[in-house]
């Protein structure tokens, strides 16, 4: 393609195709900051439910290890009157 055809091809420019232009790439960055701040927000939202779930999870975990140490001191309790009431059948 020479160069004279290729000036054939493009379409003139008019001022008024800059303006349109320029008016949608402001509406365009108005919606990406708008976007941006929805994210931002959403973020610190997520951020602070985040943290939350976490607290929640050591405490849960925290509760069960003291029920699984009682369990256990349960367990063996119950495991030692067992035997004594074992002794206690063969005595008598």
């Amino acid at each position: 393609m020479d160069n004279e055809n290729l000036n054939e091809s493009i379409a003139p420019v008019e001022f008024g195709d800059f303006d349109r232009r320029s008016e949608t790439a402001i509406t365009d960055l108005a919606l990406l900051a708008d976007r941006v701040e929805r994210l931002v927000q959403l973020y610190g939202q997520l951020s602070e439910e985040n943290r939350e779930l976490r607290e929640q999870t050591s405490a849960l975990q925290a509760e069960r290890d003291a029920l699984n140490e009682k369990n256990e001191q349960f367990r063996a309790r119950i495991d030692a009157m067992v035997v004594r009431l074992r002794d206690l059948e063969q005595n008598s």
